[in-house]
């Protein structure tokens, strides 16, 4: 092969390889393309469990509680069921018995009852539609190959706007910074993500506040449906002299329908 013919192979590989590359260098098309095409009706059925935590106060006023809960969550073409277990319903209400007599018993269960009704499972089974939401409220930066879980991955940053905030979430914003990070597979397909805020303002002038939440979900699949088999939620702020903190963690469980 004389030089100028290896010269134009050389450079039709390194053609081939660069279209190759660009094929797959457009994270955020992919991702889009694949919550799309996760956003299906494939039949769920599975085991939720929270566990919460929530301090508040400090020293002598310092106040934690702890709570846990699980039910069991179906959709299909009837709709969403979300069923309490006999042994939980009997906690809730010896709970709720508990309270009448003492407000400062522990209830562990009604602590976490919120973080298992209808509204806060939708994001964990349906979690391409609430990934949507967050892509909307954010402004794509970049992507770079990373791993997850041991296998290579691309992971996708975004700079969440304060400008794409509703009017009454800015309301009293002085200052506001949010990162998105999500991780996808090679077809655009949700693993992971991570979202960090900080927000600090004032309200009726007098009033500063100052507050952080960082959440981290970690995807899968169910047919053509994306679901949240865990997520983590962290909250802390302070205001008014006040402080306090939390954490929630939910896990989903699939079962066999």
């Amino acid at each position: 092969m004389n030089s100028r013919h290896h010269f134009l192979l050389s450079f039709a590989i390194l053609g081939l390889s660069a279209t190759a590359n660009f094929a797959h260098a457009d994270g955020l098309s992919d991702l889009k393309t694949a919550l799309n095409r996760l956003q299906g009706q494939t039949p769920l059925k599975a085991i939720v469990e929270a566990k919460t935590w929530n301090r508040q106060g400090d020293g002598k006023d310092l106040e934690e509680t702890h709570g846990h809960a699980s039910v069991s969550v179906e959709e299909s073409t009837r709709g969403l069921q979300v069923l309490y277990s006999k042994d939980m319903l009997a906690k809730l209400e010896n709970e709720e018995r508990q309270r009448e007599k003492d407000s400062k018993a522990k209830t562990p269960t009604l602590s976490a009852l919120n973080e298992v009704n209808s509204s806060a499972l939708r994001p964990m089974i349906s979690a391409a539609a609430s990934l949507n939401r967050s892509l909307e409220k954010a402004n794509f930066k970049g992507e770079k190959a990373d791993v997850f879980n041991g296998k290579p991955a691309r992971l996708l940053n975004f700079e969440m706007s304060m400008d794409k905030l509703s009017e009454k979430e800015r309301k009293y914003m002085k200052k506001f910074d949010g990162q998105l990070d999500i991780w996808i597979a090679a077809d655009g397909t949700p693993l992971a993500s991570r979202s960090s805020q900080a927000v600090s303002g004032r309200a009726y002038i007098v009033i500063s506040f100052e507050m952080k939440s960082e959440e981290d979900w970690v995807y899968g699949t169910v047919g053509d449906r994306l679901v949240a088999l865990k997520k983590e939620s962290k909250n802390s702020g302070s205001g008014m002299g006040e402080k306090g903190e939390s954490k929630v963690t939910k896990t989903l469980q699939i079962q066999t329908l």
